[in-house]
C-alpha cells in the first residue's frame, strides 16, 4: 500500500504527548459534564481542531441528559458524533435534524449562526464529541451551512474498522466539505490487535480513547485521555492488547498556523471582535438568526473577563 507523501523526507518524530481531560458543565452548573481535553494552556489545536469534548456514557434518567438552549458561533465549524443516544438539533439556517450513531453533523458557523441541542425522549443512554474546528482568516465570515453525512465501515488489516467522517483514510473518502485539509475517524480495535494506518505525514494528530486499552506508536493512552502525534509520521500504529475491544477517535490536519481568540462560543483574531460578537448576540442582532421550534429562552451571554482577550496559536 502507498503511504501518502513519499516524495517527502521523513525526519525523526517526537514522543507522544498525552493531555488530560477536565471536567466542565456543559451548558451550565446544573447541565451535564462533560471532559474537555483540547483546548489546553499547552496546546490550544491540532490542525484545525480547536475543541473536544466527551462525554458519557451518561445515564440519562441520573444526569438528565443534554438540553443545550439556542446559543451563538462564530469563526467556526462544529462536530457532532455520537455513540449512543440520539440528539435533536435546530439551527438558525433552519435546519431541523437528529444526530444518531454512525451520523456526522457538521454546522459551519461562518460569521454568524446559532442553535440548540437537546437529547431525545427515547434516549435512555447519551454518549459522544463534540468537537470544533478553526474556519481559516480568508472564509471564517462565510455563510452559515450544514451537512449530515453516515459512513460506511471500512475493514482494518489487522482487526477492526474505521468510520471516516472526514477527510481520507484506510481509502475511505468522506463527502463532508471543509476549509482546511482535516482527518476525523472513529476506529475500532477488535482484542489483541495491531493496526498500522498509513497517514499524510504533513498532518498532525490526535487520538482520543473512548473505551478499552489502546496504545499508540507503544505510547499507553489512558481512556478519555487525548495523545497528540507531531507531524513527519508516515504511518500511525494502534494497539489493543486486551480481551475486550477498544475504541478511539483519530482526528488530524495540516498545523493551523494562524493566531486565534477564543472565548465562549466565538472563535475571532482579536480581543474586539469578541467583544463585538458578544455584544451582537446580546442585543438581538440579526447576524445569529433565531431557532425556531425551540421551547424556551435563548441562552445569555457571560460577562467578558476583566483581563484582555490575547490570540493564541499553536505549540512548535
Amino acid at each position: 500500500m502507498s503511504t501518502p507523501g513519499d516524495d517527502l523526507t521523513i525526519e525523526p518524530t517526537e514522543a507522544i504527548e498525552i493531555l488530560t481531560p477536565r471536567d466542565v458543565p456543559l451548558g451550565g452548573p446544573r447541565a451535564m459534564t462533560v471532559r474537555r481535553t483540547l483546548p489546553q494552556r499547552n496546546r490550544s489545536l491540532v490542525g484545525a481542531w480547536c475543541f473536544v469534548d466527551h462525554y458519557g456514557p451518561d445515564e440519562v434518567t441520573l444526569s438528565g441528559g443534554m438540553h443545550v438552549a439556542p446559543h451563538p458561533h462564530s469563526g467556526l465549524q462544529t462536530v457532532t458524533w455520537l455513540f449512543s443516544g440520539e440528539i435533536e438539533h435546530r439551527d438558525s439556517l433552519g435546519t431541523h435534524a437528529y444526530v444518531r450513531p454512525g451520523d456526522i453533523n457538521l454546522m459551519t458557523a461562518g460569521h454568524g449562526i446559532c442553535h440548540s441541542e437537546v437529547s431525545t425522549p427515547a434516549t435512555t443512554q447519551l454518549h459522544g464529541v463534540q468537537l470544533w474546528v478553526a474556519l481559516p482568516g480568508q472564509h471564517r465570515d462565510t455563510a452559515r451551512d450544514f451537512h449530515h453525512h453516515t459512513p460506511r465501515p471500512i475493514p482494518l488489516d489487522g482487526g477492526g474498522e474505521a468510520r471516516v467522517f472526514l477527510g481520507t483514510l484506510a481509502g475511505d473518502t468522506s463527502p463532508v466539505p471543509t476549509f482546511t485539509p482535516l482527518l476525523g475517524a472513529e476506529l475500532t480495535l477488535a482484542p489483541h490487535t495491531t493496526v498500522t494506518l498509513d497517514v499524510d505525514p504533513t498532518y498532525e494528530h490526535a487520538l482520543l480513547v473512548d473505551q478499552g486499552q489502546v496504545h499508540l506508536d507503544a505510547t499507553p493512552v489512558p481512556t478519555a485521555h487525548l495523545a497528540y502525534a507531531s507531524p513527519n509520521r508516515p504511518t500511525l500504529t494502534l494497539t489493543n492488547p486486551a480481551d475486550t475491544p477498544a475504541r478511539a477517535i483519530l482526528l488530524g490536519g495540516t498545523p493551523f498556523d494562524e493566531q486565534i481568540v477564543m472565548w465562549w462560543n466565538f472563535i475571532a483574531r482579536s480581543g474586539e471582535e469578541i467583544e463585538q460578537a458578544r455584544l451582537d448576540w446580546e442585543s438581538g442582532s440579526t447576524r445569529f438568526g433565531e431557532v425556531n421550534g425551540y421551547p424556551g429562552d435563548r441562552l445569555p451571554a457571560p460577562e467578558l473577563p476583566s483581563i484582555p482577550l490575547k490570540p493564541r496559536g499553536r505549540v512548535r
